[in-house]
């Protein structure tokens, strides 16, 4: 009787946990230098093609374990083409951005918002604006850049520390960042772990409503104490929105129908499109003489309102107001605004597909498995994964990719829903980016609100909350996803 060696029953190459790090750390390695090097601007294709250099010595220590080009290179179409229905549903994000710009919602949300501010509440309040700013724009970068230099402003003025303001500031616009389905962090959480846009968003509400909830209770309890003089003077902002749009309950809506799509299970690309339509339809009816003066007519046609519509959903538009500050809010660049985000994500599936293909993310996925015993242990992990690469590479956008990647087998083998790891992702991966000061957004952040991150670190309480909110539930295993079984 002949012995034979038994073999996998699901054809991984068999590879060592050591040769399966190779790859991962030198991508560490590579990409901290690169953002060191680039700093903001390494999000513009050097990130990218470090992540195809990692995909490269992966390939090399394939060979060396004898895996065939053609299955890396099968790991890698089987890769690209999951995240199919996550980069067309970012092309239609950025439609909708476009046309809800244009419409006047963006800025009808923006409007109502700053009127809520008072004085006593200013705190409070400013949480809540850049929140509903940063949903309306997907963009913690331009809620902080725009709305967020104003209120430091105001705060200033007010006697309120300005690390106080600046923690408020980006509590709100991180929350927003999050939560947004236009924000390109939401959207690629969950093409890297396998979830799908509203499910996740869903689902980060049962974490994210009570981080919010502690965040602004606080806040309100530091207004009450603070000794605050003057007033929150936002009339010149209102009036530049209210002479270049034209704001009314109406154009709310589109949002509203928006939602109850979503709440309905609508498909996302369905609710996304009819969003982008009716954000067209919209500022054909409200913004007619703004649509028309993008083509630099005065009078609405039907040619140059297709023009300025299909500009709008297609690539940059800028409305001018005689603020600058507005300016930059005032700025969408449509579809072709999401091709960055949808270059890093399929170059993410490069490294991620040949990593597969060599067996290394599967090693790796059991050696977790093996450290994490518990569900909780797990969680752990991933969160401790995404703040070192946040430390490490300096990039919000590389602490979801690479985590998302190496962590995705692992909660499919421990039965977990992919939105368990999504949601993780966006916890520790996006809001503690800006926590770190080396980091591009803690470096972004801090310059442009004029605040070191020493200074409002401590309240930025919304940011280094969420981890320990994801680790909370995960200890005490609610609200826990399974898998469901076909």
């Amino acid at each position: 009787m002949t012995e034979t060696k038994p073999e996998p029953t699901d054809n991984t190459p068999s590879i060592s946990l050591k040769a399966s790090l190779i790859p991962v750390v030198l991508l560490v390695a590579l990409l901290a230098y690169n953002v060191f090097v680039f700093g903001d601007d390494a999000l513009s294709g050097s990130n990218q093609f470090i992540l195809l250099m990692g995909g490269a010595i992966a390939a090399v220590v394939g060979f060396f374990h004898k895996v065939s080009y053609e299955k890396m290179l099968a790991e890698v179409a089987e890769n690209v083409k999951s995240t199919t229905g996550a980069l067309l549903i970012l092309l239609m994000v950025g439609a909708l951005s476009g046309t809800w710009l244009i419409s006047g919602i963006i800025p009808a949300m923006i409007y109502y918002g700053l009127q809520i501010l008072n004085p006593t509440i200013f705190l409070a309040a400013c949480v809540i604006i850049c929140a509903i700013i940063s949903i309306a724009t997907g963009s913690s970068w331009t809620t902080s850049a725009t709305v967020g230099i104003a209120l430091i402003g105001i705060g200033n003025a007010l006697g309120i520390p300005m690390g106080m303001t600046a923690g408020a500031v980006l509590s709100g616009a991180y929350f927003g960042d999050k939560m947004s389905p236009l924000s390109d962090t939401t959207n690629l959480a969950p093409a890297m772990a396998g979830s799908d846009l509203f499910t996740h968003i869903r689902y980060m509400l049962i974490t994210t409503v009570p981080t919010l909830t502690i965040t602004l209770l606080v806040f309100m309890v530091l207004g009450f104490t603070l000794e605050t003089s003057g007033e929150a003077d936002t009339q010149s902002i209102l009036d530049s929105i209210d002479a270049t749009f034209n704001i009314n309950g109406w154009l709310f809506l589109v949002p509203v129908g928006v939602i109850l799509m979503i709440l309905k299970k609508t498909p996302p690309l369905m609710a996304l499109l009819i969003g982008t339509l009716l954000g067209g339809l919209f500022a054909l009816i409200f913004q007619a003489n703004l649509v028309a003066g993008l083509s630099g007519d005065t009078t609405l046609t039907f040619e140059n309102g297709y023009q300025g519509i299909l500009n709008a959903i297609t690539v940059n538009t800028q409305i001018a107001t005689d603020n600058a500050a507005l300016n930059d809010l005032f700025t969408s660049k449509g579809m072709s605004g999401m091709l960055g985000t949808i270059w890093l994500i399929m170059c993410a599936m490069v490294f991620g597909g040949i990593m597969d293909g060599i067996g290394a993310l599967a090693k790796i996925s059991q050696s977790l498995l093996q450290l994490a015993q518990t569900t909780f242990g797990l969680f752990a992990s991933t969160v401790a994964s995404c703040l070192a690469l946040n430390v490490t590479a300096s990039d919000q956008y590389l602490a979801i990719v690479i985590p998302g990647k190496m962590f995705s087998q692992a909660y499919k083998d421990k039965g977990l829903a992919p939105e368990n790891l999504s949601r993780t992702l966006e916890d520790s991966g996006t809001v503690t980016s800006v926590l770190i000061p080396w980091n591009t957004c803690g470096a972004y952040h801090s310059g442009v609100l004029g605040v070191s991150v020493a200074d409002y670190f401590v309240f930025a309480i919304f940011n280094w909350l969420s981890p320990f909110m994801t680790l909370l539930f995960a200890a005490f295993k609610f609200k826990i996803a399974q898998i469901k079984e076909a």
